[in-house]
């Protein structure tokens, strides 16, 4: 299972997002700090769900960043985040 199949695994199980799309934007860093052959260095992520209604900017991050886990989190250079409730 690939980077992305595995991040959208976790944050699926954690929040039941009505919405949740994972891309992997690697390619589009070629050739700058973090890059890797073959991808899986740069990721962003949407998500919207009703887990995230009240929690501040910084607690939503945090709670993406606990879902996905420190093994993920640590193999990846880039990750950008759109995080919302409905």
């Amino acid at each position: 299972m690939g980077v992305v199949e595995q991040i959208h695994a976790k944050l699926h199980e954690a929040f039941a997002p009505v919405e949740l799309e994972v891309i992997d934007d690697s390619e589009a860093h070629r050739g700058h700090s973090g890059y890797q052959e073959g991808g899986e260095s740069h990721f962003q992520v949407r998500i919207v769900s009703d887990a995230f209604a009240g929690q501040s900017r910084l607690a939503r991050h945090r709670a993406v960043h606990e879902a996905i886990g420190k093994d993920i989190i640590g193999r990846i250079h880039a990750l950008a985040l759109d995080i919302s409730a409905p």
